[in-house]
């Protein structure tokens, strides 16, 4: 098998680290160095570029860890160097922003990388930890709460919401305005809070812009930064090339519903809110999209409008086999759009509501 450098993504505070020490504790009798790129004289070495500085640290050493890599000037082409120079050497790596290791790693470590990405907690993980009967009775709890694991060692809700606060203020703009060179952290927020009130709906950077005094441009790269720091979810619309059908614009959808509510500040119970509907469809994209990420199923995934209005809230592209849904969060059932089965005869569709969502989450009925 050939030797890979390990890069491991996620969100702050998702369990990288834990998950990274647990892995490195089962290597009994090896020598394990593991870097923090907090620490200064550490980040200095490994951003030097100087083999014969690296060897001073890494010489004898069978793993090499180094956590929140991202936070280490051309960590890139230094992994490069250690993965070249040192073929002795096992190299695990984590950050919990990809837009700085995704410019500076990438392209030096072209072939020489397996990435993979941590979630907060899927909803199949936590029914293997407990049941589905127990994930299902508490489904209020993840469309207020979200699934990171901090959140889950509370049992009150007014802890729960405290620690999400805690972590956005704390955690949630970090990597961005470190590492990107904004200066705007204010506007950077207000967008965020405008992104929150607009889950499951089309948006339109041009307004956007207009409301926060932005061009477009910055828009966009805000959005695409908040993305690539695995705060924000965006998904395009299908389209097969007919004129009456929007493929231009996009949705977007917050990786953590927890932290969607702490941008708003807003844990109300769901009898007592009007956004149920959207917390509903967040929910069950998200959740539909870790199972087919954790699962390894390339999958492409859209919404679907028309000029005239016609819309499914979540389509699947797999392979030739095209799927529409529909999020209801009552119990009824929704027929599919006319134009939809006239314009793709041979596609699926399925109603995804209170009654039947949770095998939504689990498998995909291929």
């Amino acid at each position: 098998m050939p030797r890979k450098i390990i890069l491991l993504y996620g969100q702050r505070q998702v369990g990288k680290t834990t998950l990274a020490k647990q892995i490195l504790g089962k290597l009994e009798g090896k020598k394990v160095l593991q870097i923090n790129a907090d620490f200064a004289p550490q980040a200095e070495v490994f951003s030097s570029r100087d083999p014969e500085k690296l060897r001073l640290f890494v010489g004898g050493v069978d793993y090499l860890f180094i956590d929140e890599a991202q936070r280490i000037p051309d960590i890139g082409i230094n992994l490069k160097i250690l993965h070249d120079n040192f073929p002795q050497l096992r190299i695990l790596v984590t950050g919990s922003s990809s837009l700085d290791l995704a410019n500076r790693i990438h392209e030096p470590l072209t072939g020489r990388t397996w990435t993979f990405h941590l979630h907060p907690f899927s909803a199949g993980e936590l029914i293997a930890h407990s049941s589905a009967l127990d994930y299902h009775n508490r489904l209020e709890e993840w469309l207020l709460f979200g699934a990171y694991p901090g959140v889950l060692e509370y049992d009150n809700r007014n802890d729960k919401a405290s620690f999400l606060r805690e972590l956005t203020n704390a955690y949630l703009y970090k990597d961005i305005l470190e590492l990107s060179g904004i200066r705007q952290s204010g506007k950077l927020r207000d967008l965020l809070r405008l992104l929150a009130f607009q889950i499951g709906s089309e948006v339109s950077f041009n307004e956007l812009g207009r409301q926060l005094g932005l061009d477009t441009a910055t828009v966009q790269r805000y959005i695409d930064l908040l993305e690539k720091s695995f705060v924000l979810k965006t998904v395009g619309g299908y389209s097969r090339n007919l004129r009456k059908e929007i493929s231009k614009k996009q949705k977007i959808y917050f990786e953590d519903l927890g932290v969607r509510n702490a941008v708003i500040e807003k844990f109300a119970p769901l009898q007592l809110r009007d956004d149920a509907g959207k917390l509903w469809e967040n929910f069950l994209f998200i959740e539909r999209s870790k199972m087919l990420h954790n699962t390894q199923q390339q999958t492409n995934q859209f919404f679907w409008r028309l000029q005239s209005g016609a819309e499914l809230d979540y389509v699947e592209e797999y392979g030739e086999k095209l799927t529409g849904y529909e999020f209801k969060f009552g119990k009824k059932e929704a027929k599919p759009p006319a134009a939809w089965q006239e314009t793709y005869p041979a596609s699926g569709f399925q109603t995804i509501h209170r009654d039947n969502w949770l095998p939504f989450l689990l498998e995909t009925g291929r």
